[in-house]
């Protein structure tokens, strides 16, 4: 995935300090581990009639799945174990009830020479990674198989694209707060499949900063005896911390999440917080009341500084507020967009339609090398965002439109209107029908998808393949080192009528 030496883990190991012994785990290669419910699949939860069988059994790895676990036979079942590798003889652990079977690494007999061990103290505990265990070459060849294997009926990608130091990428981490068994306020992320907190001072791949602001207010909630809030009781005050950090301007932004729009002490705990850090710039308190997975609520309001931060990215400057989607590794985003524009092979005469545009980045990127640029986006503060990041770069030859990419292009394809390009990058869902059928009614010789998940961009490119479009290009990239996420850009191109 990466290609970041050996050197690399010593390096990030040394600059985070991870010497405190009680934050030490054993991995599964030392023999043992805690918490084992944030492993690979969760415990089973629904289960038939009878006991339920635990027994320990050697297996051997034959391969991965998609999301980096191990594949392993067992009494003629295949099953799946996190944090084991190709070709490593294990001892695993299988719960079974009923026709539920779950199966957990208890420790390696044979050790891939791929196997690291994780630079994270955190990392067999919190989930937020997956593949940790793996070199940076073994990384890379997950990655780039996985792509191979989704885009075999298209042709062959190329190389994925790595990062060089693939730590500390994160220019957007939150943190949640909860109390511990001795009533003792915590801060860190969710395990795995859950909403149980693992306490921790760092994340190796967040902005570093981006900590140590979340441990000052860990330490905050303790002298003005601010509760954390209990999603059981629907008690307590303090949600989330969200931080963002211009890699490039510096800035950074901290929203308080919090349950209620009553907060005791406002003015003292701000001056507080930025006499601790007085690098940051902005500060939000944003109100989330309901009992929801959802991070972020509807009401917000601007305790310090202007609400906003700027960031640069490919030359270009960007507003950037709380709600807005901004890609959250600025090293990789700047090959992922010069690949995309590459691709659509702009010449300075092009209309291109920027769809699911957001804040507008990629489209504002591909307006210097485009005649026109028109983005179109559901969302009306990316719109907003995007209207005022157009003119904050002085852009003369972008529009942006509230609205449904879908149907705006088939109002487009209605008035007789032409686009040269479309280029889009939905979420992680992928399109729908509707979308990709406005794809083909407007005809754009080509078509630049851009996409955080390739199983649906797979299936929505056999889509455009089935009416009318080949695929002339393929690159993956690496947006996010330590985990099995891969971005992936495809470039298709219109047959011949």
């Amino acid at each position: 995935m990466t290609k970041q030496k050996n050197r690399g883990y010593n390096k990030t190991q040394k600059k985070h300090n991870r010497s405190n012994k009680k934050y030490n785990k054993q991995s599964p290669s030392q023999g043992g581990r805690k918490n084992s419910k944030s492993q690979g699949k969760p415990a089973i939860t629904n289960v038939g009639r009878g006991k339920q069988k635990t027994v320990a059994a050697q297996v051997s790895c034959s391969g991965l799945t998609d999301e980096g676990k191990g594949i392993v036979q067992w009494e003629g079942k295949q099953l799946e174990v996190a944090h084991l590798m190709p070709g490593e003889k294990a001892e695993v652990v299988i719960s079974s009830k009923g026709r539920y079977v779950n199966a957990e690494l208890k420790r390696v007999i044979t050790p891939s020479k791929d196997r690291v061990k994780p630079a994270c103290t955190y990392y067999y505990e919190c989930g937020g990674c997956q593949l940790q265990h793996m070199n940076a070459q073994a990384q890379m060849r997950f990655k780039q198989e996985t792509i191979d294997a989704l885009m075999q009926p298209f042709g062959k990608p190329e190389a994925i694209l790595t990062m060089d130091d693939p730590y500390d990428y994160r220019n957007k981490s939150h943190m949640s707060f909860g109390l511990n068994k001795e009533r003792q306020i915590i801060g860190g992320l969710y395990a795995q499949n859950t909403h149980q907190i693992i306490s921790m001072e760092q994340c190796l791949i967040h902005d570093p900063k981006a900590d140590e602001i979340g441990e000052t207010i860990k330490d905050l909630m303790k002298s003005f005896k601010m509760q954390p809030y209990n999603e059981d009781t629907g008690r307590g005050f303090l949600r989330h911390v969200l931080v963002k950090v211009g890699k490039v301007s510096g800035e950074i932004m901290v929203v308080l999440v919090v349950a209620s729009s009553v907060f005791k002490g406002k003015n003292n705990f701000v001056k507080a917080l930025r006499n601790a850090h007085p690098e940051i710039t902005t500060i939000l308190m944003n109100v989330n009341n309901r009992n929801t997975s959802m991070v972020l609520g509807d009401q917000e309001k601007v305790l310090f500084g202007k609400g906003t931060i700027t960031d640069t990215l490919c030359g270009l400057k960007f507003d950037i507020s709380a709600k807005s989607f901004y890609q959250i590794n600025p090293i990789q985003t700047e090959k992922l967009y010069a690949k995309a524009i590459e691709m659509a092979q702009l010449t300075g005469k092009e209309t291109v339609v920027d769809a699911y545009c957001g804040i507008g980045t990629i489209g504002l990127v591909a307006s210097q090398k485009a005649g026109k640029v028109i983005g179109v986006e559901l969302n009306k503060d990316a719109v907003g965002d995007a209207i005022r990041n157009s003119k904050r770069n002085g852009v003369k030859n972008a529009r942006f439109y509230q609205g449904d990419a879908g149907e705006f292009m088939v109002q487009m394809a209605g008035r007789g209107e032409k686009a040269d390009v479309v280029i889009m990058d939905p979420p992680r869902s992928g399109s729908d029908e509707a979308f990709l059928s406005s794809v083909v009614k407007l005809k754009p010789k080509r078509v630049v998808y851009v996409s955080c998940n390739p199983v649906t961009q797979a299936r929505d490119m056999k889509y455009l393949v089935k009416n009318g479009y080949e695929v002339e290009g393929i690159q993956p990239v690496d947006m996010f080192p330590q985990t099995v996420h891969v971005e992936c850009i495809s470039q298709l191109v219109l047959k011949n009528d």
